[in-house]
C-alpha cells in the first residue's frame, strides 16, 4: 500500500515538535532537585490559582486591582479555549506516541500528574491566562513602588518579577510535557498583549446586569459554538480521547482540564462579579486599615480553597453544575462576606475605620 506523503505544513510541524521534544528531554535530564521546582511553578500558574489565590489577594491590596484580575482571567480563559478547540494543538505526552516518534527512538521522557491535561495544547493556558490576568497586579505594584521609591530598580522589581515567574511556567509546561516551546511563546505573547489591553477596560463600575449577560453570553454561546462545530464535522473532541489513551496513569487525568470545565469557572466568575457588583470593599462606609486587609486577604484564601474543596460529584454534569456555583460565589465571598464579618469581628465598636 502506498503511504500519503505528508504536506510541507505537515513536514514542518513535525520538525517543530521533534525539536521541542528534544528540548523536554534536556530540561528533563537537569538536576532532580528542578524536578520540585518545575512541578510547584506549573501549580502555581495553574489558571485555577487566578480564581482562588491571585484574586483574593488582589482585591485586599486594591478592589479594582483584584476585579481587573479576576475579569481579564475570565475573558483570557475563555479566549483559549476557543483558540485551543480551532488550532488543535497536539501535546508532547501523547504526541511521542501518536507520530510514532516513540517507537522509532529511545526516548528518556516521564510524564507527571500534572502532565494529563485533556484539551487541545496551543496555545499554553497556564502562560496565556496567568500571563493576562497579573499583568493589572504588575501594574499595581510598579505605581506603589514608583510612589514610595525614586530608584528606577526597585521601580522595574514588579515586572522583572513576572518576567522571570512567566519564563520559569513556560520552561516548567515543557519540562512535564504538557506543551511544545511554540505553543508557551504563542502563550505568552497572547497573555502579555490581553493583559496590557484589557486592564483600562476593566469593568469596574458596571452594572450587575451587565456581568450577569456576560455569564449567560460565555456560558450559552460557547455552547452554541461546539454545537456548530459539531454539525460541521470537526471533531473537538479529539484530545480527550488521545489524552484518555496515552496518559501512563488514568488517575492523572482530571475533569478540571477540560475545556467544559474552563468554561464553567469562567461563566461561574463573571456571575460572582454581578452578585457581587455595588459591594465595594469598606461596606457600610467602613473602610479595612492595612492590618485588616492582611487579615481578610488571609481568611479569603483559607475560604476560597475551602469552598473549592466541598462537593465533588462524580457524575459529570453534576460536577460542572457545581464548579459553576462554586465560582460564582467566590467574588461575593471575597467582595462582600468577608469584609464584613472582619469588621465585626476586629473593629471597635461604634469607631468607624479610616485608611
Amino acid at each position: 500500500m502506498d503511504t500519503v506523503p505528508l504536506s510541507p505544513q505537515d513536514s514542518a510541524m513535525d520538525t517543530l515538535h521533534t525539536a521541542g521534544i528534544r528540548f523536554a528531554e534536556a530540561l528533563q535530564a537537569g538536576p532532580p532537585w528542578l524536578e520540585n521546582f518545575w512541578i510547584s511553578v506549573t501549580s502555581l500558574a495553574d489558571p485555577k490559582s487566578i480564581f482562588t489565590v491571585f484574586f483574593p489577594l488582589a482585591y485586599f491590596l486594591d478592589c479594582k486591582v483584584g476585579v481587573s484580575v479576576l475579569w481579564i482571567g475570565l475573558v483570557s480563559e475563555w479566549l483559549n479555549v476557543v483558540l485551543k478547540w480551532f488550532l488543535f494543538g497536539e501535546r508532547p505526552y501523547w504526541w511521542v506516541h501518536e507520530s510514532g516518534l516513540a517507537s522509532k527512538e529511545l526516548l528518556t521522557l516521564r510524564q507527571f500528574p500534572l502532565s494529563c491535561e485533556t484539551g487541545p495544547g496551543s496555545p499554553s493556558g497556564h502562560c496565556m491566562v496567568t500571563g493576562a490576568a497579573l499583568w493589572p497586579l504588575v501594574s499595581a505594584l510598579t505605581a506603589l513602588a514608583s510612589r514610595h521609591c525614586r530608584s528606577r530598580a526597585v521601580k522595574l522589581v514588579p515586572f522583572g518579577t513576572y518576567t522571570l515567574l512567566m519564563l520559569a511556567v513556560g520552561l516548567s509546561r515543557i519540562f512535564i510535557l504538557a506543551h511544545f516551546p511554540h505553543q508557551v511563546v504563542s502563550g505568552l505573547l497572547a497573555g502579555a498583549a490581553l493583559g496590557w489591553g484589557l486592564e483600562p477596560r476593566t469593568p469596574v463600575a458596571r452594572t450587575r446586569g451587565f456581568f450577569v449577560a456576560t455569564a449567560l453570553a460565555l456560558l450559552l454561546g460557547t455552547l452554541a459554538l461546539h454545537s456548530l462545530v459539531l454539525a460541521a464535522s470537526i471533531d473537538i473532541d479529539w484530545s480527550v480521547r488521545v489524552a484518555t489513551k496515552r496518559c501512563s496513569n488514568p488517575a492523572w487525568l482530571r475533569l478540571d482540564t477540560r475545556p467544559f470545565a474552563s468554561i464553567c469557572r469562567d461563566a461561574g466568575s463573571a456571575l460572582g462579579l454581578g452578585l457581587a457588583a455595588g459591594l465595594p470593599l469598606h461596606p457600610g462606609g467602613q473602610r479595612l486599615d492595612p492590618r485588616q486587609r492582611v487579615a481578610g486577604a488571609v481568611l479569603a484564601l483559607g475560604a476560597v480553597q475551602a469552598l473549592h474543596r466541598l462537593l465533588q460529584p462524580r457524575n459529570i454534569t453534576l460536577w460542572y453544575c457545581t464548579t459553576f456555583l462554586k465560582y460564582a460565589a467566590g467574588p461575593r465571598l471575597v467582595a462582600s462576606l468577608l469584609p464584613r464579618l472582619i469588621l465585626t469581628l476586629v473593629a471597635p465598636r461604634g469607631s468607624p475605620h479610616t485608611e
